[in-house]
């Protein structure tokens, strides 16, 4: 394997194309992203009562979460401590344990070991069940409804990890009522390594105007006017794009949060809630919440506000992701909203969406070509922007003026590289702030 200090240069600008391939690499990235960062792994509103449950995969360790009797969130490791096996198979559900099917142990909602067949038969009723419950994560949090995990009990807390990411998306989230995710998700597989759709996500305004070129013009909304950047179409006039501490980031595209939507309803809320929204936090906040939104969370979350789709992309290995995907909405839409919104998300950026189709046959390319020995020698270049970037009067994180540039993913690869050196959290914040202090001066 290449010298991890390697991999990234030029300030997250250049990336080593076996980032994307290598299986050492990979193996290392569970170890020491997956095994440490705060994923993301379900919304509250999908397990609302005592006794829900969903499962899902915390990079490739597979988990149950669950609401507890108490009303606590609960996040545990799917396997049986006996010997291994998965303790449940259901997607979701509600129930009083969770039995393992081989030998019949039975855990509570809380994980702990609550029956041993035969136990006083067997075991002469020497069995110490309080050891042998299903491994719990290390902290369990939830921000906004969106519930993350971490098995690293030295990780800083949910609220520091999102940092200014968690300050923009209040702009959307802070609303009366909050957000919910309306599931079940969609769910599908993609052939690329799972940083592949993260980067898109966290500010790839460049391709829209390309590789959707089709459907812009088959849609005709407002944004039909990046259709193959055509003349007279002006980027840096357009929006902003962010990058926050942690490897979060996002592009946001001013006053486009309904640009997909011909239901005037839509255009109602918004315009119904934005008078809310400014009162409640500010011009500032009235002006993101109206703005279509491509972000990520470091480091497999992402979403678009406005086109209200929201993906985890879980990793199968170096080059297979699984894909989940939700319809964001405010829990005080009308029903009849929510449910255009999950048709428009649906035709959008669903399993077989006009968009989503687009960029799943991109990043499978971006992946597969680096198949070859020559290619993976190779580095891939992101420095659109460098030169237009830094710290803003009134906003938090790195700036750019403009949609089409790629200062968020500069951001993302710094954090991949600072978290794949294996540093502490204390010397990632230092040099966080050093990095800070120089993009300032």
């Amino acid at each position: 394997m290449k010298d991890v200090s390697a991999l990234i240069q030029e300030n997250g600008a250049v990336q080593d194309r076996s980032i994307y391939w290598n299986e050492d690499i990979y193996e290392l990235e569970q170890e020491r992203i997956f095994a440490r960062a705060w994923l993301f792994l379900t919304h509250e509103s999908q397990i609302p009562e005592p006794g829900d449950f969903i499962t899902t995969r915390m990079g490739e360790d597979e988990v149950i979460v669950a609401r507890h009797t108490d009303g606590s969130l609960k996040a545990f490791i799917n396997s049986c401590p006996h010997r291994g096996n998965q303790v449940c198979y259901s997607e979701m559900g509600n129930t009083r344990s969770f039995t393992c099917a081989y030998h019949g142990w039975a855990f509570g909602t809380d994980g702990s070991l609550i029956t041993v067949p035969l136990e006083h038969e067997t075991y002469y009723d020497n069995i110490e069940k309080s050891r042998f419950g299903l491994q719990q994560v290390a902290q369990i949090d939830s921000y906004r409804g969106l519930i993350f995990a971490t098995f690293d009990a030295s990780a800083p807390p949910l609220k520091e990890w999102l940092g200014d990411m968690a300050w923009y998306m209040d702009s959307f989230m802070a609303v009366p009522g909050g957000t919910e995710l309306l599931g079940p998700p969609m769910k599908s597989i993609l052939d690329c390594n799972w940083k592949v759709p993260v980067e898109n996500f966290i500010g790839d305004g460049y391709h829209v105007g390309w590789a959707h070129a089709a459907a812009l013009d088959a849609i005709q909304s407002p944004l039909t006017s990046m259709k193959g950047n055509a003349p007279g179409y002006e980027p840096a006039k357009s929006g902003i794009q962010v990058a926050t501490h942690g490897g979060h980031g996002m592009g946001i595209i001013w006053d486009m949060a309904a640009a997909l939507h011909v239901n005037p309803a839509y255009h109602e809320w918004l315009a119904y809630r934005t008078a809310q929204v400014r009162e409640q936090q500010g011009e500032w906040a009235a002006k993101l919440y109206n703005g279509h939104w491509d972000a990520s969370i470091f480091p497999n979350c992402s979403f678009l506000y406005g086109t209200n789709t929201f993906k985890h992309w879980q990793p199968a290995g170096p080059r297979s992701i699984e894909v989940f995907t939700w319809t964001l909405v405010e829990t005080e839409m009308p029903e009849e909203l929510k449910q255009y919104l999950a048709v428009m998300n649906m035709m959008t950026f669903g399993t077989a969406g006009m968009l989503e189709t687009d960029d799943g046959e991109n990043m499978e390319g971006c992946t597969n070509t680096n198949r070859g020995w020559m290619t993976r020698q190779g580095k891939l270049y992101s420095g659109m922007g460098q030169i237009n970037e830094g710290p803003h009067s009134e906003l938090p994180g790195i700036v750019s003026d403009g949609i089409v540039c790629e200062t968020s993913y500069r951001g993302f690869y710094r954090a991949w590289a600072d978290m794949m050196s294996g540093k502490s959290w204390e010397e990632m914040s230092r040099d966080a702030t050093r990095r800070s202090i120089k993009e300032v001066a």
